[in-house]
């Protein structure tokens, strides 16, 4: 397909703007560049923020839960936010997180874990195992189904999402039951077609993916364990259901359809949700993407279902 005009606007509005590439910032000046959407206040959701007990000290979690007219207890789905592990917020993905709650009928927990460089892996993985373990064990205060636990996360959180799904089934617990994966990182700077064909001049570039895992690791070795590349991970069977959204001017979209692939030879039940002619990041961008509206739609839908 060819490039979405929404898209091809956007990267051209980038360019005009002479805007800086990733990897060439500070840290700082990364984490200013990220933008807050301002979007119109969803309705039907209630938003609470509040600190639970973290590997690192207190962790800032902010919980939607759609309002009264639900029947609880409902699914709960933490979100892990993207942003290459550095950058980002539970308030850069605020509107994104409004939203799939509103569609899917779940109550949805963002996760504030911590970022590099100033916390290297593992810090951020902990951060997403402790809350989704928090969750499972404290589902009921909220309104929640312990029994129906999700995670969920785009970018670096899909990664994060796809981490403590390992982790959890190796560990026997908390129980998962399903994991929403939006153009997730599953490899260490791995050499695929869709780098090579997308790592330069739609969004996200191969250079600022080397950026973000020089940030991350401690040390590149670090890049061969699971639980920073997890379709390095020897058995994948035993998983949660999954979702996979994949972009197809994304650098990450081969090895986002590897995951899917390997999940389904595992066993895993999975839906993969191809996003035609749009490019890395789109999802969180509902004030310029059509695209990207009615796929919460579908992920909302998508998600009622595989928690049902």
């Amino acid at each position: 397909m060819p490039l979405d005009p929404q898209a091809r606007e956007f990267l051209e509005k980038l360019e005009r703007a002479n805007a800086p590439q990733m990897h060439s910032l500070s840290v700082e000046d990364a984490r200013a560049l990220v933008v807050k959407l301002r979007m119109p206040r969803e309705p039907g959701v209630e938003v609470s923020n509040r600190v639970i007990p973290g590997p690192g000290g207190d962790l800032p979690i902010r919980i939607y839960a759609p309002d009264g007219s639900q029947a609880a207890p409902l699914p709960v789905v933490l979100y892990f936010h993207g942003g290459g592990w550095v950058v980002g917020s539970i308030s850069s993905h605020d509107a994104l997180c409004r939203r799939l709650c509103s569609r899917s009928g779940c109550i949805l927990i963002s996760v504030e874990y911590r970022l590099a460089p100033e916390h290297k892996y593992p810090a951020a993985v902990d951060d997403a195992f402790a809350a989704t373990a928090w969750a499972a064990a404290n589902a009921a205060e909220i309104g929640g189904d312990p029994q129906r636990i999700a995670v969920a996360g785009d970018s670096a959180g899909g990664n994060l999402a796809a981490a403590v799904c390992l982790l959890a089934r190796d560990r026997r617990e908390p129980q998962i039951a399903a994991q929403l994966l939006i153009y997730p990182i599953t490899d260490y700077l791995p050499d695929l077609e869709s780098y090579r064909r997308n790592g330069r001049d739609y969004f996200l570039t191969n250079d600022s993916m080397a950026w973000f895992w020089n940030h991350y690791l401690a040390s590149p070795d670090q890049g061969a364990e699971v639980s920073a590349s997890p379709l390095r991970a020897a058995n994948l069977s035993g998983l949660p259901a999954a979702l996979v959204v994949v972009a197809e001017f994304d650098p990450l979209l081969d090895e986002g359809l590897a995951y899917a692939d390997r999940l389904k030879q595992s066993g895993v039940h999975v839906e993969t949700f191809f996003a035609d002619g749009q490019i890395h990041g789109f999802l969180r961008r509902l004030d310029l993407f059509d695209r990207a509206n009615t796929l919460c739609e579908e992920l909302g839908a998508a998600l009622s279902r595989v928690l049902a």
